[in-house]
């Protein structure tokens, strides 16, 4: 399953939001240097969807806020 996701990174509380277009919005606390945001979202999509770290891939987006995900 290809996820569309919007992070946010050095958010003060860390959380998963859907938005009206069904994109999801994940808010973490970690900086974007050095691909510390993106595996702050990868753990927080692997506790969403209830799955280990290694099901959840980056496909796209790794230097944007705006990423595709592969779960499987």
């Amino acid at each position: 399953m290809k996820i569309q996701v919007v992070v946010h990174p050095n958010s003060k509380k860390e959380r998963i939001e859907k938005d009206l277009f069904d994109s999801l919005h994940i808010y973490v606390n970690q900086p974007p240097l050095e691909g510390k945001a993106n595996k702050a979202t990868i753990e927080s999509l692997a506790n969403y969807y209830k799955t280990s770290k290694a099901n959840v891939r980056l496909i796209s987006g790794a230097k944007s806020k705006h990423k595709i995900f592969e779960i499987s």
